[in-house]
């Protein structure tokens, strides 16, 4: 009787042991959490900024940093908002962002590369805000896509690898339903991430070509549509694509007496990364072999439309 009373005991001790550490480990996170917080007070206390902003971004980067998000990627951006001049309610949209796609569990990480490639480039806040902004829609459909597979049963290894290249590619126009067929498709062929990746950046590709030529969002849906419709086999769908497109070029060009009007806006409110290029001829070789496309457009100053980039 005694043994088991001394047993009793002694669990206690353990449990009361395993309790203080427990107790000790959080305070320590949440001490951690917040020497961070007064780091970026002091660095905003150097600004411009009333009581009540700097509360409001503190607040918010505390909530980025209890969910995740790095200290010094939440710091940088305050540095660089401060330097670049931004207001309090521009660094507020910025982090806000990132947060919603944090808590919806999408990878943010592209989302932060951008800001900061924007503020490496002297880009305006409104137009920092706007293309974060359609990226992280981008980053939703896509996840939305990829979740619409998953709930068929398929198995797809690598979720947040293919949730980014989903939106790069959404983000250079390539249809949603294409990218749905795709994923669909590839994973039920036994395809890795990396083929279907390689066809995704065809596809990106050959949309961007057909935005340079003048075609609508509605005319690429439409033509990557009936290339999907015409084959079963995934390997042929960039062919028929590609081959259609000429047809469309050369329709466009003899309707108009012989030049297309290159478009200079995305649907996607990726900012433009070059000049626009005359479109390519029927039979002549674009800039770049398909299969090649840019899986990330880069934040530039101006209105050009991005062309393909060369090899």
């Amino acid at each position: 009787m005694k043994l088991n009373k001394n047993k009793i005991i002694f669990s206690l001790i353990i449990l009361l042991a395993i309790f203080s550490f427990t107790i000790s480990a959080f305070s320590a996170g949440t001490a951690s959490i917040d020497e961070q917080i007064e780091q970026l007070k002091s660095i905003i206390d150097s600004s411009s900024y009333s009581a009540f902003q700097s509360r409001m971004i503190l607040n918010t980067a505390q909530d980025l940093l209890e969910l995740g998000i790095p200290f010094e990627d939440t710091k940088k951006i305050i540095e660089n908002s401060l330097e670049e001049s931004f207001d309090a309610y521009s660094v507020r949209k910025v982090f806000d962002v990132i947060l919603d796609a944090q808590q919806e569990g999408l990878p943010t990480e592209s989302l932060i590369n951008k800001v900061n490639e924007g503020f490496a480039k002297n880009i305006n806040k409104s137009m920092i805000i706007s293309v974060i902004s359609a990226k992280a829609e981008n980053l939703k459909k896509a996840n939305k896509i990829l979740n619409e597979a998953l709930q068929e049963g398929l198995k797809i290894n690598g979720e947040e690898e293919m949730v980014g290249m989903l939106a790069d590619s959404l983000e250079n126009d390539v249809p949603d339903e294409s990218l749905s067929w795709l994923v669909k498709t590839g994973t039920t062929e036994g395809k890795s991430i990396m083929e279907i990746s390689e066809i995704s950046e065809e596809l990106s590709y050959l949309s961007l070509l057909a935005t340079d030529s003048g075609l609508s969002s509605e005319e690429i849906s439409l033509l990557f549509k009936k290339a999907i419709e015409n084959t079963t086999n995934i390997d042929e769908i960039c062919e028929n694509i590609q081959t259609s497109l000429e047809t469309q070029i050369s329709t466009a060009k003899i309707e108009t007496g012989g030049t297309t009007k290159p478009s200079t806006t995305t649907s996607s409110g990726t900012l433009p990364s070059s000049s626009i290029e005359s479109p390519v001829e029927v039979g002549e070789t674009p800039a770049q072999e398909a299969g090649e496309a840019p899986t990330e457009p880069e934040i530039t100053p101006g209105d050009e439309t991005p062309s393909p980039p060369e090899n």
